[in-house]
């Protein structure tokens, strides 16, 4: 069935292309086997098919189980890996949404495509899995984080909001604690982002900071159904504290998470990363630019920890960019509005 392209964006400058440069159209056509996953790949109405359409600058035209793909050479290319890419995650039965499809595309702007998804060409997928959902990543950094879980002791995790860095942290931790390889995952923040002062908000301690820790339980609901959160919760085999309650101990067997570090002191950053243990991993996450203490990020525990220990032995530091925001689209516009030159 064939589909007019979708209207450009009139207030869209483009320019003329360079005379020396000439752009070069092709074609191809994709034929797809299995006829049950057509409907879920080109979506309701062919949305996911409009979706590649209108951030490539294609044209697609559906005629039975085959596509038919028109446009600039570079971007033809790039529509195919995407397409191929959304048939064989419905092929092994993972989801297919808008935040999935726009990951696919983003990636497929990397060199290649598998080289993303693979660990090391026609090595196995980099995967974590977990008991409601297999995760794998959605951006070439995602990627590059999930070999550090796997492979550091610590890891600092850097960059804005949406890019994964919790999200991921806690799925490695659930999937290390579902197969024994840490007998405690350990969650952490700072309770409130101006310092911990609790006294003044309604509630016991627990009625005080789940507010502020609600971000890493929704995290967790994600990854392990409710029940069994709820039992490790209460047995103590996961813990969920603001970052006070680690002085004094030592976190051994254990896979410890720390979020919004950027609003830590320079103090608690050096309390919490000596609580490190045997057979122990940590996960320090947070966005240098988006200080709340007072003081700024001149007093912030997180970039005093990483301009100390980078580069150290058994450290690892990754940093993501607006580029790599996997929630909406207009998240990582956002993001690059606030962060640009002018910010």
């Amino acid at each position: 069935m064939a589909r007019k392209p979708a209207p450009k964006d009139a207030t869209a400058f483009t320019p003329p292309p360079s005379p020396q440069r000439e752009i070069r159209r092709a074609q191809v056509d994709i034929n797809f086997d299995n006829q049950s996953l057509l409907g879920p790949l080109f979506g309701q109405f062919d949305a996911n098919l409009v979706q590649v359409e209108n951030r490539l600058g294609v044209f697609i035209a559906a005629r039975g189980n085959e596509l038919h793909i028109e446009g600039p050479e570079d971007s033809v290319a790039r529509a195919r890996d995407v397409l191929k890419a959304m048939y064989d995650k419905l092929a092994i039965g993972q989801d297919l949404d808008q935040g999935a499809i726009e990951a696919l595309i983003a990636m497929s702007d990397e060199p290649t495509l598998d080289g993303i998804v693979d660990a090391e060409p026609k090595g196995p997928p980099i995967m974590i899995r977990t008991r409601r959902k297999t995760i794998v990543p959605r951006s070439a950094m995602q990627a590059v984080y999930m070999r550090s879980l796997v492979r550091d002791d610590i890891i600092f995790a850097l960059g804005p909001a949406g890019t994964g860095k919790t999200y991921l942290a806690v799925a490695q931790a659930v999937s290390q604690l579902i197969n024994g390889s840490v007998q405690r995952l350990i969650l952490s923040r700072p309770a409130v982002e101006a310092g911990e002062k609790l006294g003044f908000l309604p509630g016991d301690m627990k009625e005080k900071v789940d507010p502020y820790l609600r971000p890493l339980y929704d995290a967790l609901y994600d990854c392990m159904p409710p029940e069994q959160v709820e039992r490790r919760l209460a047995s103590g085999e996961i813990e969920i504290a603001p970052i006070a309650f680690m002085r004094g101990r030592t976190l051994a067997d254990a896979f410890v998470i720390l979020d919004e570090a950027q609003n830590t002191t320079r103090e608690q950053m050096k309390m919490f990363l000596t609580r490190f243990g045997q057979n122990s991993r940590m996960v320090i996450c947070g966005d240098p630019r988006q200080v709340d203490i007072p003081g700024g990020d001149g007093m912030s525990g997180l970039a005093d920890a990483v301009g100390k220990l980078e580069g150290v032995e058994g450290f690892g530091t990754i940093r993501f960019t607006a580029a790599d925001v996997v929630r909406h689209p207009i998240v990582g516009r956002i993001v690059e509005a606030y962060e640009g030159p002018s910010a």
